[in-house]
């Protein structure tokens, strides 16, 4: 078996002007490798790029370290030039599994994965009215809101955390369904799944409240109804320096004022 130190490394990076800059002192310092012939990706950027890298390699099989050259960088590793495979010699790995979202539209289903979250939202200014389901059991009759989303481990800390979501840490086996500025129930906060759960949404009064399915990047307009549960079958691993492993920053997260 290759060790860490032989890896072969692919860079990649954002059009951020620090991400290209680190691209090209990366490639001269350690070569250049394309993706299909390497054994890690190292993505440069933040942390927008790195949800794009871990889609555009599920299914790979190869797991990925980011570094930080953008404006947020809660999944990256800090950037330095010496020492990479040394850290990734060392590198925690994490395994992430996706939200798949199967959304309805116009008799259509579209489905897309999400490693953060899947959020539906009002697409113009009357709230959504929404009817929330687990595992085949009503449990909000009418949701008037601005939206809702639910959200993975990994996204607890991005658009959930910003609704006012809890954050999860990794490994808990639990997801978040959060309202996005709800109106009635006004005192409803969302709630905790477990991971295994069936989540159904569905968009009423739709010509009156046209409501958009979103699962990381793709969007879905005009949408009727959308279930979304965890897929176990799709994993992408990521690495993180072993001094700032990526759950001691979620756990670090929760007691920042």
């Amino acid at each position: 078996m290759t060790s860490h130190l032989t890896k072969r490394v692919a860079f990649v990076a954002s059009e951020a002007e620090a991400a290209q800059q680190a691209l090209v002192e990366l490639r001269r310092r350690y070569g250049t490798v394309e993706p299909q012939e390497a054994d890690i990706v190292v993505p440069l950027g933040g942390d927008g790029f790195m949800l794009e890298t871990v889609h555009r390699f599920v299914g790979s099989g190869l797991p990925i370290f980011g570094m930080h050259r953008g404006s947020v960088g809660f999944l990256m590793n800090s950037y330095r030039l010496d020492g990479l495979h040394e850290r990734l010699a060392v590198a925690q790995p994490v395994e992430l599994h996706p939200l798949e979202m199967a959304a309805w539209q116009n008799g259509t289903c579209r489905r897309a994965i999400a490693f953060n979250e899947v959020s539906l939202l009002r697409e113009s200014r009357q709230a959504a009215k929404l009817r929330v389901s687990v595992d085949g059991v009503v449990r909000i009759e009418e949701l008037m809101a601005d939206g809702i989303l639910l959200s993975t481990p990994v996204g607890s800390t991005a658009y959930n955390l910003s609704a006012h979501g809890p954050i999860i840490p990794l490994g808990a086996g639990i997801l978040a369904l959060t309202p996005i500025s709800a109106f009635r129930p006004r005192r409803w906060r969302g709630a905790l799944l477990p991971h295994g759960a069936r989540v159904r949404i569905d968009a009423l009064e739709t010509e009156k409240r046209p409501v958009s399915a979103v699962a990381d990047f793709t969007e879905v307009r005009d949408v009727t109804r959308v279930e979304i549960h965890e897929n176990r079958d799709i994993a992408m691993t990521v690495l993180f320096d072993h001094e700032a492993n990526l759950e001691e920053r979620v756990l670090k997260e929760q007691f920042l004022s």
